[in-house]
């Protein structure tokens, strides 16, 4: 476990931390490294599937719903990919895409038929 203690100085936008380990042992600390390069390695996966995601519920809101498509299929396929890879839970990626893909569903129910609109 870490334990990060920050002071603020006025001068300076940033916060200033210094990092203490509270680890005894070689063990424990080896994991506090392996779970540092672990969760930097990871956080590229999950931000891209967060951002997809994003993207593709704002293309609904919008009401662009062919672009929307196009960008979900990315997003499954970044949600597959982090799951594959134990980012994140697989039962995690399926519940996000099913959502998706119900929100598309309605999205696209709730849209006024061309052909019934020309009648």
């Amino acid at each position: 476990m870490l334990l990060f203690i920050g002071s603020h100085d006025s001068d300076c936008p940033e916060i200033n931390f210094r990092r203490i380990e509270l680890a005894n042992t070689e063990s424990a600390k080896k994991r506090i490294r392996q779970t540092e390069k672990r969760t930097e390695r990871n956080r590229h996966y999950r931000a891209a599937a967060r951002t997809y995601v994003k993207k593709v519920r704002r293309l609904i809101a919008e009401n662009k719903l062919d672009e929307a498509e196009v960008v979900a299929r990315d997003a499954y396929k970044t949600l597959d990919q982090s799951a594959r890879k134990h980012v994140i839970h697989p039962g995690n990626a399926a519940r996000r895409k099913g959502r998706l893909m119900a929100a598309l569903a309605a999205a696209r129910a709730a849209e006024p038929s061309v052909k019934s609109a020309k009648k």
